[in-house]
Formats: structure tokens, C-alpha cells, sequence
């Protein structure tokens, strides 16, 4: 059965980067004969930082958008269809200052959409996507 794995790469570092080197390991083991790779690399282009015009889009019902809204969400659109079209999720997540790298951050704002990729109910927020199993390498 074909599967669809979203590879991605935190590191800024391109040469030397033990994390990359894991996901590069990791998707050669999961990886089937028929299965589609994508891989995004948000070391070497990070996503952009949210903007109070991404928010006020963001919170725009769809039907209400402007063109310049949907401009501005693009980018997120185009994140958050990887992320639904993945199966699986391999994330290689190098350590910076004792934390994240701002890339990956940046990427989980813009993935992290309320009705897009997940919804609040009564009893706290609820994910949207289903069925994926994520393997965080982190290094």
C-alpha cells in the first residue's frame, strides 16, 4: 500500500547536521517502493513568522476573505495540505539555546490552524488530523 511520508529538516546546518543525517536514515527504513517523499526543508528556508495580517485573515470565515487575505495564508494553505496529504511525519529537530530552532516554531504556527488542523470543543482543543504516525528525531 502506497504511503505518503513528510520529511522535515529543522536543522540550519546543512554539512554536518546529525538530525538531518537521522531523517535521511529514518526515511530509508519506512519508506516502501511505491512511497511518495516530500521533503521540506525549513532550516535552509523558514517559514514566515506570523503577522497580525495572517491572524486577521486567519480569523476571517473563508467565504469573507479578500485576495490579500488569501495571500497571506498561502503559504500556510500550502503547509497545511503537506502536512493532511502525509501519512507519516519524520522531523528532524536539532537542540538551539535549549530549545527549538525558530523555524520549526514558525512552522507549527502556521500549521497549527483552527479548523483547518484542529478545533476547540467543551472539553479543550481537539486535532482534525487523523491516522498519522510522527517520528521526532531529536538531536
Amino acid at each position: 500500500m502506497a504511503q505518503s511520508i513528510l520529511r522535515i529538516d529543522a536543522s540550519a546546518r546543512t554539512a554536518g547536521s546529525y538530525s538531518r543525517e537521522l531523517t535521511v536514515r529514518v526515511v530509508g527504513r519506512l519508506a516502501l517502493t511505491d512511497s511518495t517523499i516530500t521533503i521540506r526543508d525549513i532550516g535552509a528556508k523558514p517559514p514566515s513568522i506570523i503577522s497580525e495580517d495572517w491572524v486577521n485573515a486567519n480569523f476571517t470565515p473563508d467565504a469573507d476573505r479578500s485576495d490579500a487575505q488569501k495571500e497571506v495564508l498561502a503559504e500556510s494553505d500550502a503547509l497545511i495540505a503537506e502536512l493532511q496529504a502525509a501519512d507519516m511525519l519524520v522531523i528532524g529537530l536539532p537542540m538551539y539555546n535549549f530549545g527549538v530552532p525558530a523555524a520549526f516554531k514558525a512552522w507549527i504556527d502556521q500549521v497549527a490552524r483552527a479548523r483547518k488542523t484542529f478545533q476547540y470543543t467543551a472539553s479543550g482543543p481537539e486535532g482534525l488530523l487523523h491516522g498519522k504516525r510522527a517520528y521526532v528525531l531529536v538531536t
